[in-house]
């Protein structure tokens, strides 16, 4: 017979709901405190841009077809033109017409559905990276309910507030395209490896294979030398045979195959291209110009953890306590009595699963963030589980003073982050250092306070205080400063404002960033002139404020006149006239038009 869930679980699952919707989208969409920030950094815009082709693709093969994704009916005819629908515009990626091939095509698809679904703008480019942390901290959270009870509500909430999640679920890129399935899969393999049924193994073969799709090859390197590392320290390889299970592969291959095949098809550079530019040489090399020092990992995770790094790294090195106490046991013949296996094999797999990527990658050639972005979830989960493990003799003073300065120092750097950001300055005004002082003060005692008052149970909701309140105060009091200061969309609005007939937009020593996001809030290519020369006809030319190189170089004897300044990244945007254009039409001279005023 049915039985409704207890009280006290429909209660965590709403506080979990509510929290986790509003720290992940919070300020992310209209319907979520407004759509803050526009799309940041070259691959946000690259990547939306590609899916919108894409889709764009898609949709003109389904109409030259006259049909929809399903088939009006079982005829052979129907079938044949719903499948020519599903491949059209899915295959290759595309970016300004042209193959790109340096990514699989999960994202894009998952771009694609939400575009098609909300229409295409920087929120819903997000969306795939925001639900698929949403349904990892979802599953966090149901994984420690049924293996680890006690802990499931802090393991998911410190997971949901910590950095790196909340900044790569807010990414619209192919991070957490990965991370998000591939964590999932290697909690079920676990559950396989506790419980013995098959059915779990279906989570690592489903997932994997998703996380295959999201970033290549990667993800089933990183599950497979995980879990044979966990099974070799504790002599399982019997495990590790039935891990290979028939089905598992079938699903997997069935998932991953078709793509690669199809775009290798298309595209006979792509094997190289993608495993050997992509993957091996991107490892080995610092051919993107990623390169970092070998300890670079450990500031990235200090960061991500935050604000739980103190936390976090105790309960990582309890873990590991365990784990070699573990070790010592297994050296003793007599093992556990009357147990096949030696102790709680939770703490070693998490242990292994969070260190193996941080390791791996210190050595790649080319290091970013969202590398070691699957290392995150495995800590928080150790996290939740410590605590829980500790209610009850609570947290040394030590470590409660260390997590409420670590509190403190967040909330005091992001209340002066856009200040920063607004007048490029390290030390800001007295009056602002004064208020970050208190907020930082103010917040730090409340999470010691409460902690206090009410015990470790209540650790996990005084540090969201802090948390929340400054993605309060960045997105929902500064986020339009961020979004002049980091991203296009401000001036992609403001070109359309003040030159709504200029089509073509040049870009001349501009970062990446800029390049990338106009294309998109643009929907069309920019120019560059070292490449593309420069065009006859009229157009708008970005450049850094005082570069007058470029104007003697490119535009002599061409008539162009300054639009506007854009402060707040430094550009210039000048009108150049076509190269045509007749002296009735225009003023005098060029000097005369260069002498115009720029508001």
């Amino acid at each position: 017979m049915f039985q409704l869930p207890a009280p006290a679980v429909v209660w965590e699952f709403c506080i979990l709901l509510g929290v986790s919707l509003f720290l992940l989208c919070f300020g992310l969409s209209p319907l979520t405190g407004g759509d803050r920030l526009g799309l940041v950094g070259a691959d946000e815009p690259r990547y939306a841009q590609i899916a919108r082709e894409m889709l764009a693709s898609h949709e003109e093969a389904c109409a030259a077809a006259h049909t929809s994704m399903w088939p009006g009916s079982l005829r052979p005819a129907d079938i044949e033109a719903a499948y020519h629908c599903i491949l059209g515009g899915t295959v290759t990626p595309v970016l300004y017409g042209q193959p790109w091939l340096e990514k699989p095509a999960l994202y894009y698809w998952r771009a694609m559905g939400f575009f098609k679904e909300f229409g295409v703008s920087d929120w819903s480019a997000r969306l795939p990276s925001t639900s698929g942390a949403f349904a990892l901290i979802f599953l966090i959270y149901l994984h420690m309910k049924r293996f680890r009870p006690g802990g499931q509500l802090d393991a998911a909430l410190i997971t949901a507030s910590s950095l790196a999640i909340i900044a790569f679920a807010r990414g619209a890129s192919t991070d957490m395209q990965l991370a998000a399935p591939f964590c999932i899969g290697m909690l079920g393999w676990y559950a396989w490896y506790e419980t013995g049924k098959k059915f779990w193994l279906f989570d690592l073969y489903f997932f994997g294979a998703a996380a295959t799709l999201a970033k290549g090859p990667v993800a089933p390197f990183l599950a497979l030398a995980i879990i044979s590392l966990f099974l070799g320290l504790r002599r399982e390889w019997s495990a590790l045979r039935r891990t290979i299970w028939v089905p598992g592969i079938i699903l997997y291959l069935v998932m991953v195959l078709p793509w690669y095949i199809a775009v290798q098809k298309r595209n006979p550079t792509f094997y190289r291209s993608f495993f050997l530019e992509h993957n091996l040489e991107r490892f080995a090399t610092n051919r993107y110009q990623h390169h970092q020092p070998f300890w670079y990992y450990l500031a990235v995770l200090i960061l991500g953890l935050m604000p739980w790094t103190v936390v976090s790294i105790r309960a990582l090195f309890s873990a590991l306590q365990v784990c070699l106490a573990e070790w010592r046991v297994r050296k003793d013949p007599k093992r556990y009595l009357g147990h096949s296996r030696a102790g709680d094999a939770f703490p070693e797999f998490l242990v292994l699963w969070a260190l193996f990527p941080i390791l791996f990658f210190s050595f790649s050639g080319s290091k970013l963030p969202g590398y070691i972005l699957p290392s995150i979830p495995p800590i928080t989960i150790l996290t939740g589980d410590y605590l829980n493990r500790i209610r009850r003799r609570g947290l040394t003073n030590s470590l409660l003073w260390s997590h409420a300065i670590v509190c403190a120092v967040l909330v005091f750097v992001l209340v002066l982050a856009p200040q920063h950001m607004k007048y490029e300055t390290l030390v800001p005004s007295a009056l602002w250092l004064v208020c970050a002082g208190v907020a930082a003060v103010t917040m730090g005692a409340v999470v010691l306070f409460m902690t206090r008052r009410w015990g470790t149970t209540q650790m996990t909701n005084a540090t969201l205080i802090p948390v929340v309140a400054t993605l309060i105060f960045l997105l929902g009091f500064y986020g339009k400063e961020l979004d002049l200061n980091y991203s296009a969309r401000p001036l992609a609005n403001e070109i359309a404002r003040q030159a709504p007939g200029v089509e073509v937009v040049a870009l001349q020593n501009v970062k990446r960033d800029m390049d990338y996001g106009l294309a998109f809030y643009r929907n069309r290519p920019t120019v560059h002139y070292p490449v593309d020369g420069v065009p006859q006809g009229e157009h708008l030319l970005v450049l850094r404020a005082n570069d007058t190189e470029t104007l003697d170089r490119y535009l002599a004897g061409r008539i162009y006149k300054p639009l506007f300044l854009y402060e707040s990244q430094g550009l210039e945007i000048y009108r150049v006239y076509a190269n045509d254009a007749t002296a009735s039409a225009l003023p005098a001279s060029t000097a005369e038009l260069a002498a115009g005023p720029i508001r």
